[in-house]
């Protein structure tokens, strides 16, 4: 282990160690989700797990992918906290792999300093990120916050088009699968991210949404001065909806405004 991230396990540790000090539960769901913590740091993914558990959540701890993998094909869980930095297959690749399937959110836990870690997770579909050292109660509320927007079963709510086909620019999407059919690359699956950005923008077509607003209704938080998530997410479902064209026509940019969905909306009943 190299001295810096050893300062990063050891700062982590400690915030661990205060914030049990000032344990409290204020669960209001009806059923405990359950967490998925993947860390090769055993004390880091015992402490998280015994403080998820002690506020009111179950938790697994898993140490590097083959044990996650083992744990997600045994069981339901509702979030994986999952750690970049892993020996053996590492959290990036991890998450590109379960975000291509049925996989529940992903809260990726990074280095400080590795913005590059974190603006790949959620090109790749992460729902959130958190960098080492963390406070594990900001771990809490993200945990949260992303179980806020995917309820528990893994589903994320389609709000008026739940169950429905929607139609725009020659698109079609599903909501129930998730899929959009009719694009350049033929049937693209979304991941959880993607899907949740495409419906606030489809339930609000021709309308500019600056990046505050996308941030909010996507996520449930404010976006930073220099928070770049929703331009990565946006540019990723780009990529999907229309992967060759060079002057993006659905998905437009607004300078100093934000983006807009340039398409009319059509549910089919």
């Amino acid at each position: 282990m190299s001295q810096g991230s050893g300062l990063i396990q050891t700062a982590t540790m400690r915030a661990l160690t205060v914030a049990r000090r000032f344990d409290y539960c204020t669960c209001v769901m009806t059923e405990a989700p359950h967490i998925l913590v993947v860390d090769d740091h055993r004390q880091i993914r015992e402490s998280v797990t015994r403080y998820l558990q002690k506020n009111g959540m179950r938790a697994t701890a898993a140490r590097d992918a083959v044990e996650m993998d083992a744990q997600l094909a045994g069981g339901h869980f509702d979030l994986v906290v999952l750690d970049v930095m892993m020996p053996g297959e590492d959290g990036l690749s991890v998450c590109r792999r379960l975000s291509a399937g049925d996989a529940p959110p992903i809260i990726l836990l990074t280095a400080l300093g590795q913005e590059s870690d974190r603006i790949a997770g959620l090109e790749i579909g992460a729902d959130d990120y958190l960098g080492k050292p963390f406070n594990p109660r900001e771990l809490l509320a993200r945990i949260r916050a992303v179980l806020r927007r995917a309820p528990a079963g893994g589903e994320v709510h389609a709000g008026a088009f739940a169950g429905k086909r929607i139609r725009f620019a020659g698109l079609v999407l599903d909501t129930d699968s998730h899929v959009v059919e009719g694009s350049e690359m033929g049937a693209v699956t979304l991941t959880t991210a993607d899907f949740r950005l495409l419906v606030v923008l489809l339930e609000r077509p021709r309308r500019v949404l600056s990046r505050d607003q996308l941030m909010d209704l996507t996520s449930g938080r404010a976006a930073g001065p220099l928070d770049r998530t929703i331009d990565n997410q946006i540019s990723r479902l780009r990529r999907k909806l229309e992967p060759h064209d060079l002057a993006p026509r659905i998905i437009t940019t607004v300078r100093n405004g934000g983006y807009c969905l340039a398409a009319d909306v059509e549910v089919d009943a």
